[in-house]
Parts: C-alpha cells; sequence; structure tokens
C-alpha cells in the first residue's frame, strides 16, 4: 500500500520504534575501539600508544566514509516511500558497491602508507612499530566496514535499526573472544586485536551481503551494480562528505587553539569535547529516525506528514538538549573530579559544562535538522552551508587565540566560539532551509526504473 494511503498513527512511537536501536547500534560500534584499547592496555604503554595511534588515523577514514550510511539511508527511504521496493534494495545494492569500491582503494594506501602515517603523527621506537602493525592488520577489515555502514543505511531506509543493533552486538561479543584469543592465546600483540577486529568487520560484512541477496531474490532485483546507481551514491556522498570535513575541521580547530592555551586547558577541552560526544549519540539516534522517516514520506509525497514529524522530532531534539542542559549545569562542578584530581583540569572543565549546558538546546536542533535534510537527500545545501558555518566559525576562534583568556575562562570562551557560535551558526542555517519547500521535492527518485 502506498504510504500516502495510510492513516497518521503514533509519530511518536514511530520515531521511538526507529531511534532507541540506532541509538543502541551507535553506543555498540565504538566498544569495538574500547574492547580493543582495553585487551591491549593490558600489553603495556607501547602497545596501547600505538593502538591509540593507528585508530586516530582509522576512525578518521572511516569517519569521512560516513556519506556511506547517510546517502543511502535517504535514497533507500524515498524509494520505499514511493512504493518501489525493488529499487530501495536496488539502492541499497549500489551503496555497498560503493563501499567495497572506495574500501579496496582506502585499503591498498593504508596498507603501503602506514609507516608513513605513523611517523607524520610523531611515533618512533616501539609506539612507531606497534601503531604500523595495528594499522596494516586493520586493513582487511576496512573495506567491511565500509560495507556495513552502507549496508547499515540501506536497512535504516527500510525502516530497521532492530537488525543493524543485533548485528553489532553479536559482533562486539564475538570481537572480544577473538582479541582474546589471538592476542593472548596466539601471542599476536597489537597485531592480534586488529586481526580479531577485521575478521568480526568482515563476518558482520557477510551477514549484510547475504541479507542484501536474500532480499534482492525476493524483490526481482539484480546484484550486478548499477553504474548510474553507484554515481547517484558518490554524488550525494561527496557532497556529504564535504559536510562532514567541514565539521572536522571544526573540532580540529577548536583542539589546535586549546593546545595553545596550555596543557591544562587542552584536558579540559578533551574531556567536555567528550561529554559533548557522549550526549550526541542521543541526538544522532533522533537524526537517524528523520532519515529514515522523512525520505520515506518524501517519497510517499506526503508533505503534510513530512511536516508534522519535522516538528514533532525539532520539539523532541530542542526539548532533550533542555533536559540534558539542565542537567549538565547542575552536574558541570562536580563532573571534573571523575576525570582528573588536578584542580586546574577541574575547574576549565567545569567553566566549559556550562557553555556546553546553555548549548544544548541548540544542539537538539541542530542534529535533528542535519536529519531531517540528509533524509531529504539535500546534500549540496548541506555541504556548502557547512562551508559558511565554517567561515563565520573561525574567525571567532582567531578572536579567542588572540584574546588570550587564561585559567577557567579559557575554556569557557572557546566553547562559546564553538558550542554557542558554531552551532547557532548551523541552527540558523539549517532552520533557515527547514522553513523553505525547494528540499521537499523529492528528486532523488526520479529517473531509475526498476531493475
Amino acid at each position: 500500500m502506498n504510504t500516502r494511503t495510510q492513516p497518521h498513527r503514533g509519530t511518536g512511537r514511530q520515531i521511538l520504534a526507529l531511534a532507541v536501536p540506532a541509538l543502541g547500534a551507535l553506543i555498540a560500534e565504538p566498544m569495538f575501539l574500547l574492547a580493543d584499547s582495553a585487551i591491549v592496555g593490558h600489553l603495556g604503554v607501547a602497545e596501547l600508544a600505538g593502538l591509540g595511534l593507528a585508530s586516530t588515523i582509522l576512525q578518521t577514514a572511516v569517519g569521512l566514509m560516513v556519506f556511506l550510511a547517510y546517502s543511502t539511508t535517504g535514497t533507500v527511504a524515498r524509494f520505499l516511500g514511493a512504493g518501489r521496493r525493488g529499487d530501495a534494495v536496488a539502492a541499497g545494492r549500489d551503496g555497498i558497491y560503493l563501499a567495497v569500491l572506495l574500501g579496496l582503494l582506502l585499503s591498498a594506501a593504508g596498507t603501503l602508507l602506514a609507516p608513513a602515517l605513523a611517523t607524520a603523527l610523531g611515533a618512533d621506537g616501539a609506539v612507531h612499530r606497534f601503531a604500523v602493525d595495528y594499522l596494516q592488520w586493520s586493513m582487511p577489515g576496512l573495506t567491511a566496514m565500509l560495507v556495513v555502514l552502507a549496508a547499515t543505511g540501506m536497512l535504516r531506509g527500510l525502516q530497521d535499526t532492530k537488525t543493524p543493533l543485533l548485528v553489532a552486538g553479536v559482533g562486539f561479543a564475538v570481537n572480544i573472544g577473538l582479541n582474546f584469543l589471538l592476542v593472548y592465546g596466539a601471542g599476536l600483540s597489537v597485531a592480534g586485536s586488529a586481526m580479531g577486529t577485521s575478521l568480526t568487520q568482515l563476518g558482520m560484512a557477510l551477514v549484510y551481503v547475504l541479507m542484501l541477496a536474500r532480499m534482492a531474490r525476493r524483490e526481482g532485483t539484480r546484484l550486478r551494480p548499477d553504474p548510474h546507481g553507484v554515481r547517484a551514491v558518490a554524488r550525494v556522498g561527496s557532497w556529504l562528505m564535504l559536510r562532514t570535513l567541514s565539521l572536522r575541521v571544526a573540532v580540529l580547530a577548536a583542539v589546535v587553539v586549546a593546545t595553545a592555551q596550555g596543557p591544562v586547558q587542552l584536558a579540559a577541552h578533551q574531556l567536555v569535547m567528550t561529554v559533548f560526544t557522549f550526549l550526541a549519540f542521543a541526538l544522532d539516534a533522533l537524526a537517524i529516525a528523520a532519515q529514515a522517516l522523512i525520505g520515506k514520506e518524501l517519497g510517499a509525497g506526503n508533505a503534510p506528514l513530512v511536516r508534522r514529524l519535522t516538528g514533532t522530532m525539532v520539539r523532541w531534539g530542542v526539548g532533550f538538549g533542555v533536559l540534558t542542559g539542565a542537567a549538565l549545569a547542575l552536574a558541570a562542578p562536580h563532573l571534573g573530579a571523575l576525570f582528573s584530581p588536578d584542580p586546574g583540569v577541574q575547574q576549565a572543565m567545569a567553566a566549559g559544562l556550562f557553555v556546553l549546558a546553555a548549548a544544548q538546546p541548540i544542539c537538539g536542533l541542530v542534529f535533528v535538522l542535519d536529519g531531517v535534510l540528509i533524509g531529504a537527500g539535500d546534500a549540496r545545501y548541506l555541504a556548502l552551508t557547512g562551508l559558511l558555518n565554517l567561515a563565520a566559525y573561525l574567525p571567532l576562534l582567531w578572536a579567542v587565540h588572540l584574546a588570550a583568556p587564561t585559567g577557567s575562562a579559557a575554556t569557557a570562551w572557546l566553547w562559546a566560539a564553538f558550542g554557542l557560535g558554531y552551532m547557532l551558526a548551523r541552527a540558523l542555517t539549517l532552520s533557515w532551509r527547514a522553513r523553505q519547500e525547494a528540499w521537499m521535492v523529492p528528486g532523488a527518485t526520479a529517473g531509475r526504473a526498476n531493475d
């Protein structure tokens, strides 16, 4: 039945049904690195340092490829809403093929460049050796990681966030067992940890490929890729990659300023950023629900429901920001003691958390509207305004750097630039777009025939 003919029922339940499992899967993903760190950490300081350096490189590469999930979610959801399930599966298939292509290229580059990358980040001696070991043995699993991203996006577009949660949860358990076996049982040290994670990711990717094959057979869709479809995913993905790159530049620029402020301020800034990232998981789950639901209803041509869903999710996002902001404001004077015994770090962290608390409602609005526009396929606008927001933010950072505040004020002003200035710029550009009609035209569903 076409979605536009279905009665509107339980908007809140729809959102929660997608957002809650998505949150679980989002939390499960960083647990892979946490498990690696816990296991390798008992080998020695050099091993753990090498793992940390290599994982930074690996996570940067994977982070830039997250568009494989985002672009696939929106495209698949719009086809699904239009009643073209076969084309939805085909779009997921093309996203997976693009993931394989990009993964093979990145894996080859990572294997060859691992020593140079470790050196460029300042590693030497044993740390350099362990970093190269972890990075090179992670490369067989990198392609699988990207396949998992694309397949997860496909399932989200099909309104299924429970399966990615199940696959991620089982994968996490298998990863721990394999890593223990290879690191300690086989005595393979850091390389064993990377091997275990690579094997786990390959297993997860295989599960998704088998699911794709079954869906394609059921819908009568060919497994051979459509070059036009692959190019379409890449075109949307290139804009989303630019959007993601602008976000990472914003975060990196804040780190550069914090580093110049001194080790105490840098430590406090990293702790506040950790809290920001943790809270972002819940908002990301809402954004994922927005991508899936908005894409589906746009595909169905159901503009009134799109507006209603957008309004509901905006209220939820801002409401979540108000609640977390209030909780942060109450906890700010006390959280620092959990992370550092240094009074200076504690005071600076508290100052940054107070600013972050004030920014939380803005963050809630930003994450939700970002998901809405990704679901609508409005990638070009997100990329271009990402650059515009960055242009507005960097002078604020520069002003903080030139003013050279000290002590707790340094962290407070830095987070005022990032948490209030940058996020407010994003909120304004996203809100302006959300009030327009152009993004509600489901153009991405046009022009593809069912295979």
